[in-house]
């Protein structure tokens, strides 16, 4: 069975639900309530609960469902292993109104399949069981608020001080009760804080770093930016720090605990303004390549100190539509795994190299531009915006720039913009005409699309199409005359 589907809360330990004197539930079979965790509560009266259980559930029954002659064949059993196989946590079974007691053919059944058995007696409602394991949840989420908020303060104190990578990584291993590690961009130890772990831990983490740092040839693979794993009963994570040039995070721990992820993140930020530009010298260079331009150097001039090679434009906007924050846009820069960010207006634009491509990110829709060189950097401006246009027509995550050899290919260039000007020529002056009648055949002529991408009322694009149709005397209604016209603005 794959792993349930767990709400966002923190589960229930069965022990701490035992505890609950006002309950009253008392376990009498299947193994020992310690380890069982509880996600929620479900109440089910069906002889095949099966289809509707989810995973992690107490499950909560009267036993309507058991016919008369069940303790004499496989009934029970065949109850259970279903339960058990949907991946139920535990089943409560309610003594009255219809058993007196708990029949002895499910105790077997419970005990056989290791399933943890709950008595509950006749005073107790379900409905005041599951209301308990909310009151729970809710406590527990409390705590790991709590715990997460004090971390982040402690952190943050230890950022401060005047050696404040080592700090950082002793305050992080005592807060999770293992060893922090910082991992160089060769993979060498740079700090650590902390317990130690035995040799197996230490080099399955080393090798863990390795699956979120880019390698020099696979740049083009897709990196996670955390990974887990488990060694001799260690946990493992580790978190590639986006503006250090290949530094990792590495955090080992007897126990993985609610909240241990948040707090190992705001460690991974922390660290990764303490060991980025100031230390690899980007900042330095980046500024250097300012310079030249501003000074008239050409971009082809200058790319060598941003990293050289072929480049992307990816323009972003936030999810709601709502005006990018300098640290919002800073943010997004640092999940692209670039400093080259211009938060202009409602989009965020961000020169990112070739290698990285980028994924989908949450909160934020993105259009992605053609590879290219940097002589070609406003052309790749223009794809990107025109990129992002249709991912928010479409609601689509992110909308790369599709280029492919095409039959428009076959037209030389100089005949095509020639011809392409020509056709176009009543519309020029309207540059909103241009552009709303290019958004308008990009989406097969849908209004409500066309709006979207433009950020206008459905009716002004109306508008402005019957006004494209007046001027260039065309039926835009016929496909060879909106196949002519999406030719002639690819080329110009």
């Amino acid at each position: 069975m794959p792993e349930p589907a767990v709400p966002p809360t923190p589960p229930v330990e069965l022990p701490a639900l035992l505890a609950r004197e006002e309950l009253a539930l008392r376990q009498i079979a299947g193994p020992p309530a310690a380890g069982t965790v509880v996600h929620w509560v479900h109440t089910s009266e069906m002889a095949d609960p099966y289809p509707y259980l989810l995973g992690g559930e107490l499950l909560l029954t009267a036993g309507v469902h058991i016919p008369e002659a069940a303790g004499s064949g496989t009934y029970f059993d065949d109850y259970v292993s279903r339960i058990v196989a949907a991946g139920g946590a535990a089943l409560g079974f309610g003594v009255a109104p219809v058993h007196d007691t708990v029949p002895r053919a499910l105790v077997e059944a419970c005990e056989a399949h290791g399933l943890p058995l709950l008595e509950v007696p006749p005073q107790t409602t379900f409905s005041g069981v599951a209301r308990a394991v909310w009151q729970l949840m809710s406590r527990a989420r409390l705590s790991e608020l709590r715990r997460v908020t004090e971390a982040q303060q402690s952190l943050a104190s230890a950022a401060s001080r005047p050696d404040p990578v080592p700090s950082v990584l002793r305050q992080l291993a005592r807060r999770l009760g293992g060893w922090a590690v910082l991992h160089g961009p060769e993979g060498a130890v740079v700090a650590d804080g902390g317990r130690e772990p035995g040799d197996a831990a230490r080099e399955a983490l080393a090798r863990l770093a390795e699956v979120v740092r880019p390698a020099g040839d696979e740049a083009g693979r897709p990196v996670p930016t955390s990974a887990t794993d488990t060694v001799a009963g260690t946990h493992l994570a580790s978190y590639a720090l986006g503006a250090g040039p290949g530094f990792v995070l590495g955090v080992a721990a007897p126990r993985r605990a609610a909240g241990d992820h948040t707090i190992a993140s705001v460690a991974a930020v922390l660290l990764s303004l303490l060991t980025g530009e100031q230390q690899s010298g980007t900042g330095a260079a980046r500024s250097a390549a300012l310079v030249r331009l501003l000074l008239g150097a050409a971009p082809e001039d200058v790319a060598g100190l941003l990293g050289g090679g072929r480049w992307l434009v990816v323009h972003a906007r936030p999810e709601p539509d709502d005006a990018p924050d300098p640290v919002a846009a800073s943010a997004l820069g640092a999940a692209l795994g670039s400093a080259l960010v211009d938060p202009a207006g409602d989009v965020v634009r961000v020169l990112v190299p070739a290698a990285r491509a980028p994924a989908p990110l949450p909160g934020w829709t993105l259009g992605v531009s053609a590879a290219v060189a940097p002589s070609d950097w406003p052309l790749a401006d223009t794809q990107a915006a025109r990129a992002l246009a249709r991912a928010r027509a479409t609601r689509a995550p992110l909308v790369r720039h599709g280029a492919r050899p095409a039959l428009a290919d076959l037209v030389p260039g100089e005949e095509a913009a020639a011809h392409a000007r020509a056709l176009l020529a009543p519309v020029a002056a309207h540059p909103a005409l241009t552009e709303t009648l290019r958004a308008w055949l990009s989406l097969h002529g849908s209004w409500d699309r066309t709006a979207v991408a433009l950020s206008v009322h459905r009716n002004t694009v109306r508008q402005r199409i019957a006004r494209c149709a007046r001027l260039l005397e065309s039926d835009l209604d016929d496909p060879d005359v909106r196949m002519e016209l999406w030719f002639a603005l690819r080329h110009v």
